[in-house]
């Protein structure tokens, strides 16, 4: 019989050269051209978008509450692999265009004919070349969470094929972290800029460093401000999303205000709302579960709103609120000139009855309505209505009903 010591040598030998395996196959497999990619997600704005993956999953993907790359390996693609996406892209174009009427529209009728010729391995980059064809071919947008982070030589390369391939682009952006563009050398960002990058989806999420502490952001106020105003000085376009509710109940106030203290000096081209929801596959479900993060209410995240706003001074930013998650689509406007109405939508629908605030919050999830205005219409409200008799929703307990629904928006 073999002694325990020597049994033990062998599995853990069988354990390293089983990791070895699988890092060689994760390598190989990282590094051969597996066909057109992209990612998960992007934006609201970059809906008519064509999607060029650069990179895989998030190389931060420590902040507790965002559900998206939690199990997911960070990966960089080969700078040749993207390339050969995006000359894909080119070439389904070109055949496209053959098929365009003198409008230059292309019948769906025609793009499945074309793709039933082609092999599966080449649908996705034929059907990602359709749709964006016929959203005019206007943006593109580089994915996934932040593919600033790659080499800049090689952003360079990728960003000067495109604008080859699409000269007539308007728009190329990216996501990026604060952390790291605050890394770039200006010149490089003029150098992306010149190539064609000309617009950064920052999450500052908080400008405040307790809340950034406490949901893992691995940036402070600081840092963001670098960041913000470097994008700028570039000449690139800056969008920053703000998170209400992301400081919970403790430290509601410091969020709202220290956000606004942070974009005020940053002055970004857009400011994005983001309403907090926490899915249960985040680590701050976790906290709210364990009484570590107190969630706040619809009408506590609203006077959180309002606090923010009314705090941001001296700049000229463009407020959208481009989510559904958002209870107000409509507080969208531009700094200092709309900042009285924005306050005053808030103000509005402070003032309504607990009943009102309960139909516009369920009627506004629904999608039925999407303003407070369309409180005024009879046939709306009559819907939300039964639908919270039939569920049985009242302002007592519309809460648990909301932080349900918005799990899903997520």
């Amino acid at each position: 019989y073999e002694s325990i010591n020597t049994i033990t040598k062998k599995i853990v030998i069988q354990n390293k050269m089983s990791r070895k395996i699988r890092m060689s196959q994760r390598l190989s497999y990282q590094n051969s051209y597996n066909g057109f990619e992209q990612g998960p997600i992007r934006p609201p704005s970059e809906a008519q978008s064509l999607l060029v993956r650069v990179t895989r999953n998030c190389p931060w993907n420590h902040c507790s509450f965002c559900p998206i790359y939690k199990r997911a390996k960070f990966s960089i693609r080969p700078t040749e692999h993207v390339i050969k996406d995006i000359d894909q892209v080119y070439e389904f174009i070109q055949i496209l265009k053959g098929y365009s009427d003198l409008n230059g529209q292309i019948l769906y009728e025609d793009a499945n004919k074309i793709a039933k010729d082609l092999d599966k391995e080449q649908q996705p980059a034929f059907y990602a070349s359709f749709q964006w064809v016929i959203n005019g071919m206007r943006s593109i947008f580089i994915q996934d969470a932040n593919s600033m982070v790659i080499k800049p030589q090689n952003m360079l390369a990728i960003l000067n094929h495109l604008t080859n391939r699409f000269s007539k682009v308007a728009r190329i952006t990216s996501y990026a972290r604060s952390h790291t563009i605050a890394r770039i050398s200006d010149q490089n960002l003029a150098a992306m800029r010149a190539a064609g990058l000309n617009r950064i989806h920052i999450g500052l999420e908080s400008g405040s460093d307790k809340v950034l502490a406490n949901v893992k952001k691995g940036v402070d106020q600081k840092t963001h401000v670098k960041a913000g105003r470097k994008i700028k000085q570039a000449g690139m376009e800056l969008s920053e999303y703000v998170m209400p509710g992301l400081g919970g109940r403790a430290l509601s106030h410091e969020h709202a205000v220290q956000s606004a203290l942070a974009l005020n000096q940053i002055n970004p081209d857009f400011i994005r709302i983001r309403t907090l929801a926490i899915p249960n596959s985040t680590p701050l479900y976790h906290q709210v579960a364990s009484k570590g993060f107190e969630k706040l209410s619809d009408i506590e995240m609203v006077k959180e709103l309002r606090t923010f706003i009314q705090s941001l001074e001296g700049i000229t930013s463009r407020i959208k609120s481009d989510h559904i998650l958002n209870l107000f689509q409509e507080i969208e406007g531009r700094l200092p000139q709309d900042k009285a109405s924005l306050l005053a939508v808030i103000d509005s629908f402070l003032k309504m009855s607990p009943w009102r605030q309960c139909l516009f919050q369920v009627g506004r999830r629904l999608g039925v309505l999407n303003r407070l205005k369309d409180l005024d219409s009879p046939r709306r409200v009559a819907k939300v209505e039964t639908f919270c008799y039939d569920h049985g929703i009242r302002p007592d307990n519309v809460e648990a009903m909301m932080t349900e629904i918005m799990k899903r928006f997520v």
